[in-house]
Formats: C-alpha cells, sequence, structure tokens
C-alpha cells in the first residue's frame, strides 16, 4: 500500500477507570488469575492469537520469556493475542507491560491494547495507539471489578513496508491490588505516548450533571505550547462515585481525526434532544485555533466524532464554552448554545446556537458593540433568557445577554472591575477567568479570583457577583475561606449549585486551587485544592477543607505561559453534593516525566456553616486602562 494514503481508524469505546501505573506499589502481589500471563511456559498456552506471533527467550520483562506480537519482518495488519479471564476476588486492577518497536510513525503503525468487560458489554482501550522506539518497558493498569468477565486483547499493527517492522513485546499480565492516595479517586489518566506533548498529564477539566449522571472533560497530553493530544470523557451515573473513562474520537490524529492538537474542554446536556455534548477548540498544526467542534453522545460513554459547529475559516479563535436551554416551558426549551473569541481580531466575541442537539450551528454573531474578552460561560434562565458573563481580557467580568433565543444579543454590562494578585511560581492561573453558575430560580452566581479584600494586594480571595436578571448586579462579595490577614492566595475557582434549590436555601459548593504562602518562587510553592460549602445561597459558609495537595509545580505540565493545571475549573451539585474532578500531580515512578491526572474527592457533601461573607472591607477598583488583549491561551 503506498505511503501517501490517509488511514483512519476510530475506536468509539465505553471504558472504566484507568490509570498508567503512577498509582500501583510495587509490593503488592499478584492475584492467581491469569492463565500464563508471564510466558513462562515458553509458549503462548492460553492464549488466542491472530496474525504474527511468537514467545522470545531475550529482553523479557521479568523470567526469561515474554510474548511477542508482530515479526522483525514487516507484516500487514494487526497480529494479537488475547485471553478472557475472570477477576479474582480482592482484585482491583489488571496490570501488563508492553515494550515497543516501532520505527515508523503512529499514522502506519502502532501498539494497542483494549479490555472488555464481558459483564457488562464496555470495552475499554488502555493503551492508546503508540509508536515509540528503544523507550524500554512501560507498565498500563486498569480498573477492574472482581467477578467479573474479561477480554484483553494485546495487538500490534504493522503496515507491511520494508524496512520498518514493527513489533510488540508484552510481559507479566497480572490481576493486583493497588490502594489509592486516602480520600482521593482517580478518575482518569493520560494514556498517549507521543514525543511531542507532556506524559503523563490532564488538566483543565469541566463538568456538568443532569439527573444523577455528571459529565467531565479534559485536555490528555498538554503540549508546551497550546493544546493536547486529545480530549478525554469521564462519566458517572452514580452521582460522581464511580466513573468511566475514555477518549473523544476524531478530533486529533491521536484518535483518528485530522487535527493536530485540542483544547479548552467543556461539557453540556440537551435534556429535549437527550444529548450529551463535549465542546473543544481543534487546534492546527501552526498552533491556530480553528474553531469549536462538538462531539455528541446520548449516554455519555458512547460518542460520535464531531461536528465543526464554529470556524474552520481561516480565523483565529479561543476559549469555547457550551450550554443548553433545559426547561420544558421555556419558549427556546432545546436550543444550545456555544460562546468563543475570535483571536484574530482582537478577542471579538461571538455566538452561535443550535436547535437540533448540536447536529448543527449557526452562523456566529457578535453582541452589540461587539465586545472583545474570552472566557464566557452562557446560562440560560428557566424563562429561556441567556446570560453570558466573560473575562473583559482580564480588567473586568461583563455579561451580554439575549431573551429571544440567540437571535440577537444585548450590549454588555459591568459586573465588576477585578483587582487581582499575579499567582507566585508561573503559574498558569486563569488571569482571572469567571466561574458561572445559576440557581433553580435564576439567580446567577460569577467568581473569579480577586484581591480588592487585601490591604495593598498581597494575595487572592475567591469573591463573586450575582443577578437576577443579567443586567444588575450586586456588590463584590468575599468567600470567608479564612482571614484577610492570612497568607494564603486562591484562585482557580470552580462554583456549582445544587438547580433543586435557589434563592436563601441555594447549595453552593466551591472547589478551587491555592497556595498556603502566597509569596514563593517556582521551587518552593505548595499547591494544593480546597472545598468550602454554602447552604444559605452564600449567606454563610463552612469550614474550608484541604482535598488534594500539596504538590510542587515541578509535578505538573509545563506551558510557554506557566506552570499548568488549567485555565478553570468546575463543579456540579447533585442532591445536595458537590463534585469536581482536578489535576494532581505526582512525583512519577514509571519512567514518564510526570505523573498528573484527574482526581475526585468524591461527592462532597454541601452542608455550609456559620461564618458569614461579606462584601465590606473592599477597596475601590477603579476602570482600568486597557491596552491590549490577554495572550492567547489555548
Amino acid at each position: 500500500m503506498s505511503r501517501t494514503a490517509f488511514r483512519r481508524s476510530v475506536a468509539t469505546a465505553t471504558t472504566v477507570l484507568v490509570s498508567l501505573g503512577g498509582l500501583l506499589l510495587a509490593s503488592h502481589p499478584a492475584l492467581a488469575d491469569v492463565s500464563n500471563g508471564g510466558f513462562e511456559s515458553g509458549s503462548l498456552t492460553g492464549w488466542t492469537t491472530a496474525g504474527t506471533t511468537s514467545v522470545v527467550g531475550s529482553g523479557a520483562h521479568s523470567g526469561t520469556y515474554a510474548a511477542r506480537v508482530g515479526g522483525t519482518s514487516p507484516t500487514n495488519g494487526d497480529s494479537s493475542i488475547a485471553q478472557t479471564f475472570t477477576a479474582p476476588t480482592g482484585a482491583n486492577q489488571l496490570s501488563f507491560w508492553y515494550s515497543v518497536t516501532c520505527p515508523d510513525t503512529v499514522t502506519y503503525d502502532w501498539a494497542t491494547a483494549t479490555l472488555t468487560d464481558t459483564t457488562t458489554g464496555t470495552t475499554t482501550t488502555v493503551l492508546a495507539k503508540t509508536c515509540t522506539n528503544g523507550q524500554g518497558w512501560k507498565q498500563v493498569t486498569s480498573s477492574v471489578t472482581a467477578g467479573h468477565s474479561y477480554t484483553l486483547k494485546l495487538v500490534s499493527h504493522d503496515d507491511n513496508y520494508t524496512g520498518d517492522a514493527t513489533y510488540t513485546l508484552y510481559d507479566d499480565v497480572a490481576f493486583t491490588t493497588a490502594t489509592p492516595p486516602p480520600g482521593l479517586t482517580q478518575v482518569s489518566t493520560d494514556p498517549f505516548t507521543n514525543t511531542s506533548s507532556q506524559h503523563a498529564t490532564e488538566l483543565e477539566p469541566d463538568t456538568f450533571a443532569y439527573g444523577n449522571t455528571i459529565v467531565a472533560s479534559s485536555q490528555v497530553g498538554r503540549f508546551t505550547d497550546g493544546g493536547a493530544s486529545d480530549i478525554g470523557w469521564n462519566t458517572s451515573t452514580d452521582g460522581g462515585t464511580t466513573w468511566q473513562h475514555g477518549m473523544l474520537p476524531g478530533i486529533t490524529t491521536y484518535q483518528g481525526g485530522t487535527w493536530a492538537r485540542v483544547s479548552d474542554p467543556a461539557v453540556a446536556y440537551d435534556a429535549k434532544h437527550g444529548t450529551w455534548m463535549v465542546a473543544g477548540l481543534p487546534i492546527d498544526s501552526n498552533v491556530n485555533g480553528a474553531g469549536v467542534t462538538v462531539s455528541r453522545s446520548t449516554n455519555g460513554t458512547t460518542w460520535q466524532n464531531p461536528v465543526m459547529a464554529v470556524g474552520n475559516d481561516g480565523q483565529g479563535y479561543d476559549k469555547e464554552w457550551i450550554v443548553c436551554d433545559n426547561t420544558a416551558s421555556s419558549p427556546y426549551y432545546g436550543t444550545c448554545y456555544i460562546e468563543v473569541d475570535v483571536t484574530s481580531s482582537g478577542n471579538r466575541i461571538v455566538m452561535s446556537r443550535s436547535t437540533d442537539g448540536g447536529a448543527t450551528w449557526s452562523s456566529p454573531v457578535s453582541p452589540s458593540g461587539s465586545p472583545s474578552g474570552l472566557g464566557g460561560q452562557p446560562l440560560v434562565q428557566p424563562n429561556g433568557t441567556v446570560v453570558v458573563p466573560y473575562s473583559a481580557n482580564g480588567s473586568s467580568i461583563r455579561a451580554f445577554n439575549s431573551a429571544n433565543g440567540g437571535s440577537n444579543w444585548s450590549s454588555t454590562t459591568l459586573i465588576a472591575n477585578v483587582s487581582s494578585h499575579g499567582v507566585a511560581g508561573n503559574l498558569r492561573d486563569g488571569e482571572g477567568l469567571p466561574s458561572a453558575e445559576i440557581d433553580g430560580s435564576g439567580k446567577i452566581y460569577v467568581a473569579w479570583q480577586d484581591c480588592r479584600f487585601r490591604s495593598g494586594c498581597p494575595a487572592n480571595d475567591i469573591v463573586y457577583a450575582t443577578s437576577a436578571n443579567g443586567t444588575s448586579w450586586s456588590s463584590v462579595t468575599r468567600v470567608p475561606i479564612d482571614a484577610t490577614t492570612s497568607s494564603v492566595d486562591h484562585f482557580i475557582p470552580g462554583i456549582g449549585i445544587d438547580p433543586a434549590t435557589s434563592g436563601t436555601t441555594a447549595k453552593i459548593g466551591l472547589y478551587y486551587y491555592f497556595y498556603p504562602t502566597a509569596n514563593c518562587t517556582a521551587s518552593t510553592c505548595q499547591l494544593e485544592v480546597g472545598y468550602i460549602s454554602s447552604v444559605n445561597g452564600g449567606s454563610t459558609w463552612s469550614t474550608p477543607t484541604t482535598v488534594a495537595g500539596p504538590m510542587s509545580l515541578s509535578q505538573i505540565a509545563d506551558s510557554t505561559q506557566g506552570r499548568m493545571v488549567g485555565d478553570y475549573l468546575s463543579t456540579s451539585v447533585i442532591g445536595g453534593k458537590a463534585v469536581s474532578t482536578f489535576a494532581v500531580g505526582k512525583t512519577p515512578t514509571n519512567g514518564q516525566a510526570f505523573d498528573e491526572a484527574l482526581y475526585t474527592a468524591g461527592p462532597l457533601a454541601v452542608t455550609g456553616g456559620s461564618t458569614a461573607s461579606t462584601t465590606r472591607g473592599a477597596a475601590t477598583v477603579p476602570s482600568p486602562h486597557l491596552t491590549k488583549p490577554l495572550p492567547i491561551r489555548h
């Protein structure tokens, strides 16, 4: 076959919690389970084979033998070994080791592996397509449920091209027991191995909940200069207690698509059309944000290839967001909205809408006055009015709205000017991008990081403003996480509100990142994740809780704009419990540069407390003199 032919493989899979060995303790014994999992019989007894397979007596990961899938001479298509087994009592992970010899590129040759839970009928791509050469043995682990039946398929693909035979050694397939960090559940991890981006890294998650289902998405495999290898999806159908995980198909070249990278995931649900959506910012080979893709699913676990909702027109785009009107009595029930800024036009904000479950989208239009900004988070009130709070390029938080289903959009109103402390350590902190949510009555809450309550601006608090109509806004209110005289710096808030509550009984959950000591350096800063809640619409708050960290900045992905856990964070509240997924960096133990994965602290109760919020003591923040937009933040 000609090397110029374009070949695409799209895998649409329902997958489960996956990790790449970083949490697997070497002292945990393997459990009796897999037949001939170490291949020490000197044969492939117990395995079903296809294509070119053998056992080799040199270069094993442990013991004497390993399986070789593929050949030392070119072969055509897939070679594989597979085995079906039952996870024994006490097992919670299946582990195997692999070593790839692939002198070509992942476009043509690769190793991959899938794990099918035949009890539930779901399939995990536990090893995404990878083509590396001479990088040695690496470990993959995937969570399992004791008593379930599984089929593991280990594959090597070769395109039969002369001179670059591809094969993969596999060894030490076994069930194990591993314990996650106390209080945290690892939701997912980065399965990619392309050398052009950083592994293992996951960051910048968004969540959305409808009913008892939560879908979270994040960047996976971060490039230093923008975007990621793909967007991951993470879905819970039990309110955030357990999760399934996979990669969105058809966006980037790493998952059967055509784009070089993708960034800025955002999640929505369209109740009228029964459709989950994940919006993404596809990035071309010149690191230009090319528009907005929308990936769709009817169940949150099986995803279609994306539609191009906005762009692909030669302009530059950044920081899209998506929302749908889910109030059955609204005149615009089932209309979904995208906000994105056009970087090639000075961050000009545009809006697009869909009325068919995200299958097609309208030509984008600007609000009245063609405002400039980024990071808008549209919200839909029960009467169908759409309100879009956004960052006016870091200088202030403003909003605009539409009362006619997105046919046209108003001019903007000021929520508040922004005064923020520069976060230390060269951490990329979103520079005050807002986090916006809405209660059951349509009251809007917009939160951001701000230092107006601290004399001299030595650190940030998390603050918010509220509105019943999107045009008149409350005074800026400080969340009382700690004293204004403390050394703590708070940033990257993710606010969530239980949609079944409203007004003076609205239940609010707020996750955020923080430094215990604001005055730190890149080598001394300690990054942590905190949580606080209110049961009375923000009048009083609980005692804050630290849910993750400390982590050093060297443990999280690097970018040209600083170390990175994301420009934003998200919280969803279901049944009085708050759920967030967030990036946590750990010391890598499996030969990769990073171990930055997505975790959750589980559904945390919204308990509230007696510490009052306040609007008093805030310094007056004058209107800024903005000279240029913020840099592009793919």
